[in-house]
Parts: structure tokens; sequence; C-alpha cells
């Protein structure tokens, strides 16, 4: 208890370039989330096939694991502030094309799969540069992890809304206005980015060629263990683990006989955990016992996600949705926050584009995979296999833990030096 604060949980929006950041990137999530729901149930109303679901999510999220980390690298050789404001427009046109197709009534199945693609490939280039231009933004070092436990707040708190608002809209006046908002929803952070007075940091620059700088960066992560283990372990998770909201429209309307609202209700239970987690962690003052805290909750997200495979209890449901989205988030962001309090700053862009990779890159195949066997097995028996690989994967954790946990000390160390 001694190591959490309430008082000093905002003291990264001190610094009014991400107070801008902060409130713009709100905004516009809340309208991204609504257009994650409505795109996903449109495909379910659509096909009614649990496999075109995990279609959806892997051609929306191969492209970073492809892409990121030449995005990483780009991110470590040009203003990751004018890459952020091209991308966040690239999107918003993005997000027009799909309401244009959906309100006029042309809408198939194939114009989702595309631009969900589209947008992975714009996203490709936006997380792993997002990601590394925090600093950038605060003056103090050490408001660095709060201001990453801030931006995964902001992130959860849409989450929390933007689902419960998209299936209320999706009743009332179908998918496309979902789609529309979201559109709309991208001039508040484009209008952030415009007002900012960013000064880039200086970082030398190698004069190799793109691909000579992603090889040197790999083997630096490779090299360094805690950097090494921790992608590992995320690779793991999200592979296993992060791929039941894929499935959530089956358990919507299979398992609770609901609709939209339905699962509207069930992202939101998720995204309220996730919320509640990383209040907590913003309200941490220093990294000290991270890696345990991240242990436990590999544990708690693997037991909390095998009980849900088989409850149907829409509230017990719901209240273990919030469990796994509060684990599944300490995990998270708990990784980042010691990966970028450890590598180095010339190589932060593609550290943080291999953490993109492994967190939201290795997601596609499970989804496939997780779509594939929902079909034949149904997605209960789904979500509990995924629960017992976390186990496992929490058990192997555990055992590289004391390990990681010396290295990353010398680490901090050596940085505060």
């Amino acid at each position: 208890m001694n190591n959490l604060n309430f008082y000093s949980a905002l003291r990264a929006l001190s610094n009014r370039d991400y107070r801008l950041f902060f409130f713009g990137q709100g905004a516009s999530l809340i309208g991204t989330w609504m257009q994650s729901v409505a795109a996903s149930w449109l495909i379910y109303r659509l096909t009614g096939s649990a496999f075109m679901l995990g279609l959806s999510g892997f051609l929306g999220q191969i492209p970073i694991f492809l892409i990121s980390p030449v995005a990483g690298v780009l991110g470590d050789r040009w203003s990751r502030h004018r890459i952020l404001l091209i991308v966040q427009i690239m999107s918003m046109i993005q997000a027009f094309v799909l309401a244009a197709v959906t309100l006029s009534g042309v809408v198939q199945v194939w114009h989702i799969l595309a631009l969900t693609g589209i947008l992975g490939i714009i996203n490709a280039f936006e997380m792993p540069v997002r990601q590394a231009f925090v600093i950038e933004m605060i003056k103090d070092r050490d408001e660095l992890p709060n201001a990453i436990a801030l931006n995964s707040s902001i992130f959860n708190a849409s989450r929390l809304v933007g689902p419960a608002v998209a299936g209320a809209i999706i009743a009332a006046a179908g998918e496309g206005v979902c789609f529309l908002i979201n559109g709309l929803s991208y001039i508040a952070i484009i209008a952030a980015f415009l007002s900012m007075n960013v000064i880039p940091l200086k970082i030398k620059r190698t004069g190799k060629n793109v691909f000579a700088d992603m090889k040197d960066g790999f083997s630096y992560a490779v090299r360094f263990v805690p950097i090494r283990d921790i992608l590992i372990l995320i690779a793991l998770m999200s592979l296993f683990g992060m791929t039941f909201p894929v499935l959530l429209p089956v358990f919507a309307d299979r398992v609770f006989g609901g609709g939209s609202h339905t699962f509207g209700i069930l992202v939101s239970a998720s995204g309220a955990g996730a919320f509640l987690a990383t209040i907590y962690l913003a309200m941490r003052k220093s990294l000290q016992g991270q890696g345990l805290i991240m242990n436990i909750g590999v544990y708690t997200f693997a037991f909390s996600l095998m009980a849900f495979a088989y409850s149907d209890i829409i509230y017990i449901s719901m209240l273990l949705l919030v469990v796994i989205g509060f684990s599944m988030i300490v995990v998270v962001a708990s990784s980042n926050m010691v990966l970028q309090a450890i590598v180095d700053e010339d190589k932060r862009g593609r550290v943080m584009s291999f953490y993109i990779m492994a967190f939201t890159g290795a997601a596609p195949v499970g989804s496939l995979l997780a779509g594939s066997l929902s079909s034949k097995a149904g997605a209960p028996l789904t979500v509990f296999i995924c629960g017992c690989a976390c186990f496992i994967l929490a058990a192997a954790f555990s055992f590289r833990l004391p390990a990681v946990r010396v290295l990353v000390r010398q680490a901090i160390a050596r940085g505060e030096s």
C-alpha cells in the first residue's frame, strides 16, 4: 500500500502536450470502440459465422505483425509527431468510407474485411510510434510510468463507454451511424496534434538502411533478457488469451440469447475491469514489485477465462469479464512500463514496435484459430482451452521471474546514473 498514492495518479497531466493528447485521444477512442463493436456485430449479423469473426480479427491485426517493425525503425528516424498526425487523418478517411458503404445500404462482408485490413495497416504504423512518442510529451522522465498508465486508462475508459453506446445506437439506428460517429471523433485527436509544441528528442542516427536498423533492434531485444522474456510473455498471452473478445458475439447470441445490446454490455464489462487496472497502476509510485504483480495477473487471467467459458449466468459472466479485463491490463500495461523504463533511447521505437508486434500481432493467429476451433467445438470449450494455455504460461513465467527481476533492477539503476 505504501507504493500507492491517489493524489499522484494524474501527475503526468501537468504536461501541456500530454494533456492535449490525453483528452483528444479519449474522444477519438470512444468512436474507435464504437466502430469495433459495430463492425463485429455487422459481420455476425450478415453471416452468423464465428469463423468470419475470427477472419476479421486476423485481417485487422496481421498487418501489425508484419509491418510494425518497419514502423518502429521509422519512429526512431523521423518525427513521431508528424507520423501520428498523418495516420490519424488516414484513420478518419477509413471510418468515413466504411460509414458511406454501410449507410448507403450496399455494404457486403468483403467491404468490411477489406476496410478492416486497411485499418490494420494504418494501426501498424500508429501503435508503435504512439507508444514511443509518450516520452516526448513529458518533461520529467520519472512521470513516464504514470503517463503510460494514464494512456492505458483513457483507452480502457473509452472501451467502457464506447461498446455500450454502440450497442444502443446499433439497435436504434444501425451500424453505419457508429462508423460515422467514429469518423467525426478523429477531429479531436487531429486538433490536439496540431496544437502541440513538441520538441523532438535528439537521437543519434546510425546511417544504416531500414532493414539493418531493424536487425540491430531485434538483436538488442533478443540479447537483453528482461526485454526478451517480457515480449515472449506478451506474445503467448496474446496468442492464447486475448482472442476471447472475438467470440463475445457468439456468447451474447448463443449462450445468453441476446443481441447487440448484450454484446455491448459484455465488452463494456471487460473494459470496466481494464479501466480499474489502469487506475491502480497510475496510483503506483514506482516499479517496485511490478514483476510479481504481472505474474499474479497472468494466473488470475487464466482462471477467470476458464470460469467464464462455462458460466451461463450473465451477471456472473460480467463479473468474470471485469476480472479478465483487470488482470489482462495489469500484465500488458506493466510490461509496457518496465520495457520503457529499461530500453535505450535510440532503440525505443524499435523495441515498442516489437511490443506491439507481440501484443497485437500474435492475436490474429489466435483469432483465426479460435474462430476455426469455435465453429467445430463451440465457443465455451475454445475459451476454456485458451485459459488452460495461459495457466501453463503463468507457471513458466514464475520460473523465469527471479532472474528477470535482478536484471531489470540493474538496467533501471544504469538509466538513472
